[in-house]
């Protein structure tokens, strides 16, 4: 009877670490998911200030072109 109640005991704790090992991956997985969106997103705004960066550039070159 005891060998039982201990081998019950021994199941729960095997499922209640299971189940913290599948949370765990679920935060886990949301976490890069986070990430990834951001770091797209970063590199979207890089390439937009890159482009300006650009313009700006080409717009001050010219201006310095008309002063000579």
């Amino acid at each position: 009877m005891s060998y039982t109640k201990f081998s019950n005991k021994k199941s729960v704790f095997a499922e209640s670490r299971a189940q913290i090992s599948v949370e765990l991956i679920i935060v886990l997985a949301a976490v890069v998911a986070v990430v990834l969106v951001l770091v797209s997103q970063m590199q979207a705004t890089s390439e937009e200030g890159s482009k300006k960066l650009k313009e700006t550039s080409e717009n001050v070159l010219k201006k310095i072109d008309d002063i000579k």
